[in-house]
């Protein structure tokens, strides 16, 4: 797990401001130690998933809650079509 500083500074175009305005929306989940955060890699790859829709393929801020649900609703389906499979192939 890493620290909110150290994943600024790993992510040169992540400001602390955005970090924690994303932590109030609920987007990032770090798991809180007194008063300092701890980042896991699901945590990391969140905001590097965030960036890219921002910086790269131009998500704006208001538009960025829906791409983020439809995009865990797409994870949640291929886990649910993984143990599916996988049930099946039990079966078989």
């Amino acid at each position: 797990m890493i620290t909110l500083e150290i994943l600024c500074i790993h992510f040169a175009a992540l400001t602390p401001d955005d970090l924690r305005r994303w932590i109030a929306e609920g987007y990032v989940r770090p798991e809180a130690a007194g008063d300092e955060l701890h980042f896991r890699e699901i945590d990391v790859e969140r905001v590097r998933l965030i960036l890219e829709l921002r910086d790269e393929l131009a998500v704006n801020e208001e538009a960025l809650p829906l791409v983020l649900s439809l995009l865990d609703q797409v994870y949640a389906l291929r886990r649910k079509l993984r143990r599916l499979g996988a049930a099946v192939d039990e079966e078989g």
